[in-house]
């Protein structure tokens, strides 16, 4: 009887009030001591009430019965086809739905629901998998700005292809604490790709300088994201750069002439099929035969090895004289300390001529002045 008075006072009322009404009736059904009937009857007028002409009083509705598991199936259902403004709150919290429903609801429906479903914070993998395959941008922006969600790799990677063009979604994405390594650096391959084709990037180079100018600061920031990362890291990054394409003898080298001894290790054990320690040992060892023995195995160009032999001679000896082994780990003046001896040295090694080789060495070591440089600028500022 109560409820049919409602309905009848309903008819006539203002809108702000219905609303208000409608949110004390949705709250009374999922918190107050109703009995059998009146929780039936509050259910009927819920459902009345989707048909309401005033889209706030189904957003008062939608706002009331939105975080509840408790809330009517069918009414909760209904009120996600509704407008986008009532929908929304519903799809970002309504622990009622499924993981099927959300997911017909980011391939079914346009923005800004798909973002919406992205935001929740119990969002399964199942949903953050649909949601880089059909989102939009502001979908798997807003997934990726979602630190509750549990993303997996594969999906990660599914977005990159898809959004990685977005400025806004690469840094969204950078600013995840659990984003692998080798997704970051495929964002940074992103990002080159992107520039390759820049007017400013091209202005006065043909295709092929434009292209080695592109290739080579994609290889630097490479190096750097290596320098930060565990052997773990490390291996997945390097599995990574072999599956794209970019585990190089130009990436290898820039890694060993910095001192990046993890990575080339890393490399060489992937390209030869050899364990890790293994590997390591024979970088380690000191003997050249059995380093250019495993460049060989690696399928490294010969022309190369007598560099990379040089490369870790060099860093052999620093090592020794620090009595540990060293490591860069983004050290700007150990790291042109160690090109300058590498570039110096092989230049005068025997039957060594000015080469492209050469020339990308002195290319290392022109980029490492500037960040070592820069490094300074900010040690002294700061001071």
């Amino acid at each position: 009887m109560i409820v049919q008075q409602f309905l009848r006072w309903m008819a006539d009322a203002p809108v702000e009030r219905r609303a208000e009404a409608t949110s004390a009736l949705a709250r009374a059904y999922l918190y107050s001591e109703l009995s059998d009937d009146d929780l039936e009857a509050a259910d009927a007028a819920m459902t009345i009430l989707l048909d309401d002409p005033s889209p706030a009083v189904r957003r008062a509705l939608a706002e009331a019965l939105a975080r509840s598991p408790h809330a009517p199936r069918e009414v909760i259902l209904a009120l996600i086809s509704d407008l986008s403004s009532i929908a929304e709150p519903v799809l970002t919290y309504s622990p009622v739905l499924l993981d099927a429903e959300l997911v017909d609801a980011v391939a079914g429906f346009a923005d800004p629901l798909p973002a919406a479903v992205a935001r929740r914070h119990d969002l399964s993998v199942s949903v953050a998998a649909a949601i880089a395959e059909v989102g939009s941008l502001s979908a798997c922006l807003a997934l990726a700005d979602n630190h509750h969600a549990d993303i997996p790799k594969f999906s990660l990677a599914r977005m990159v292809e898809r959004h990685g063009d977005s400025p806004e979604f690469r840094e969204a994405l950078m600013r995840r604490g659990d984003t692998p390594i080798e997704i970051r650096q495929m964002l940074l391959k992103q990002v080159g790709d992107l520039l390759s084709d820049h007017p400013l990037v091209r202005l006065g180079l043909r295709d092929e300088r434009a292209r080695t100018v592109v290739l080579e600061a994609r290889e630097r920031a490479t190096v750097s994201l290596a320098n930060a990362a565990d052997i773990g890291e490390t291996e997945a990054l390097v599995e990574h750069l072999l599956t794209s394409g970019q585990l190089t003898a130009g990436l290898l080298l820039r890694a060993v002439c910095t001192g990046n001894t993890g990575l080339f290790e890393a490399g060489l054990a992937r390209l030869s099929g050899l364990r890790l320690g293994r590997v390591a040992s024979v970088v380690q060892g000191g003997r050249m035969i059995a380093l250019k023995a495993l460049l060989s195995r690696a399928g490294l160009p010969v022309r190369t090895h007598q560099l990379f032999c040089v490369a870790v001679t060099v860093w052999r000896e620093m090592s020794r004289e620090a009595g540990h082994a060293l490591s860069c780990g983004g050290n700007v003046v150990l790291a042109r300390r160690v090109v300058g001896l590498v570039l110096d040295r092989y230049q005068a090694s025997e039957g060594v001529e000015a080469d492209d080789l050469v020339v990308m060495l002195r290319r290392f070591s022109a980029e490492i002045a500037r960040e070592s440089a820069r490094a300074y600028m900010e040690r002294t500022l700061a001071a």
